[in-house]
């Protein structure tokens, strides 16, 4: 399929209600100091849901602008720029960056051959904001939205939010929310569901003296490709009771979370594509990204924006660990909740004391760093239960969601249909072939993978 974009327009849309003079500097914390210097675009797939003309889509440009307008009076930073110090945002209502643009092609034909290539999601990216430079990151809105209409009146929303600014709790709860106000027309004096005190609470700082040179991992080189397919509560059920009988037998000795049955699940089979790869199997390193609002004893709201992610390390050594799923999930399990406990109790410096000592030891260490070529290294992150399957701007909730920057092997669950969970899975093109052929992954592919219906993903 060859697509051709057109863009539209280009403008800056800015907070309907003047950002007051007490918060036109907002302050960044130490953990939004530590996300990576990029931006993170979520992509929504909406189908026509009116057979009219241009009349409905001129009307819903309309409002669209307008809800967004108002909802940058309360979610104030996202419509300002990062100060030069790059310690606190100016929040001067310079605006988002809002782009219209069409595409030759219809929005059905399109979504029949992205079941095939998901690889074409990316064709809707905003174009600016892929491998920024430093000053041009600098200069960039905190958010950039780009809205692109195929032929028959079905919408391509991608809203990219820029990663030290906030993380993905408050991206995806601002589209929500953004939502809400654009369907409901709620007035900007009536949207009130963030607090914006974090980075009093837990202060940006010099990092010179607590980290050493921070390198995150990336992979421009590698040609990566997306496959997404679907877990349905029925296989995840029969997962649970084939853990049942490791606990009856001893060697198992709590319930498991759906999440931590995927994600063991998911690891094994890497650590097993990787193995048939290689010829021998290597030690592997798991980042899986924990959301801390409400596990912490700091004075932080559970609806706080910025970025609020510890990167939980979960080790797997050849040898010392076993390679029953049962293994993977205690493993999962403990070291999960190790990142936790070491952050819940105690002050603002044991926290920071915390997250330094584990980036010192995991991230920056010759044994599992970014450096140590002998390491499989992956993100594994848990979507569920964020609220963006739900985001229903007065056209339905999408029909398609696509996550990342495909630059980094990943695989990102979220909540589908009917109790299932979607997986997208991002990898180098030689390892995807590899995956799908694994034992554990067949089983959900097969029957599943072609599952990428117009349908709300409910």
């Amino acid at each position: 399929m060859e697509l051709n974009l057109e863009f539209i327009s280009t403008k800056l849309i800015k907070p309907s209600i003047p950002t007051p003079q007490h918060l036109k500097n907002y302050k960044l914390s130490f953990f939004d100091q530590l996300a990576e210097r990029e931006h993170m675009p979520l992509l929504l797939f909406y189908p026509n849901v009116n057979n009219d003309d241009n009349i409905n889509d001129d009307k819903f440009d309309e409002k669209l602008e307008k809800s967004l307008s108002r909802i940058l009076s309360h979610v104030y930073p996202a419509a300002g720029r990062l100060s030069r110090d790059q310690c606190s945002i100016d929040c001067l209502g310079q605006g988002v960056k809002f782009t219209k643009a069409k595409v030759n092609c219809q929005f059905n034909d399109f979504i029949n051959q992205v079941q095939n290539d998901l690889n074409l999601a990316l064709f809707f990216f905003p174009q600016d904001i892929q491998d920024l430079k430093d000053a041009d990151f600098d200069s960039t809105p905190p958010m950039v939205v780009q809205v692109t209409k195929f032929e028959c009146g079905g919408i391509a929303m991608s809203i990219s939010a820029s990663h030290p600014v906030m993380d993905g709790f408050s991206n995806f709860k601002f589209v929500y929310e953004w939502a809400k106000v654009c369907k409901l027309g709620i007035p900007a004096d009536q949207i009130d569901f963030m607090s914006f005190d974090f980075g009093e609470i837990l202060p940006a700082r010099d990092l010179s003296n607590i980290f050493p040179n921070r390198v995150h991992p990336v992979e421009l080189e590698a040609k990566f490709i997306a496959k997404r397919f679907f877990i349905n509560e029925q296989t995840i059920s029969s997962l649970r009771d084939k853990l049942a009988r490791a606990i009856d037998s001893g060697e198992f000795c709590f319930k498991p979370s759906r999440v931590e049955i995927i994600t063991a699940i998911l690891w094994r089979a890497l650590i097993r594509v990787s193995e048939a790869k290689h010829g021998y199997l290597r030690r592997s390193l798991v980042f899986f990204p924990v959301n801390l609002r409400g596990k912490i004893s700091l004075p932080l709201k559970e609806n706080a924006f910025g970025n609020y992610v510890m990167d939980a390390p979960i080790l797997f050594v050849p040898k010392k660990n076993k390679m029953e799923l049962h293994d993977f999930v205690t493993l999962i399990r403990n070291s999960v909740q190790k990142a936790i406990d070491a952050c819940a109790i105690g002050s603002a410096d044991d926290i920071i004391t915390t997250v330094a000592n584990s980036y010192k030891e995991i991230f920056a260490s010759k044994e599992w760093g970014t450096d140590n070529d002998e390491v499989d290294k992956c993100i594994i992150s848990s979507l569920c239960k964020f609220p963006m399957k739900d985001a229903d701007f007065g056209r339905g909730k999408p029909s398609l969601m696509h996550f990342g920057l495909r630059n980094f092997p990943s695989c990102w669950m979220y909540d589908a249909e009917c109790g299932s969970i979607c997986v997208q899975v991002d990898l180098k093109d030689s390892y995807m072939s590899l995956f799908e052929c694994e034992s554990d992954i067949k089983a959900f592919i097969n029957g599943n993978q072609e599952r990428i219906q117009l349908q709300p993903l409910l």
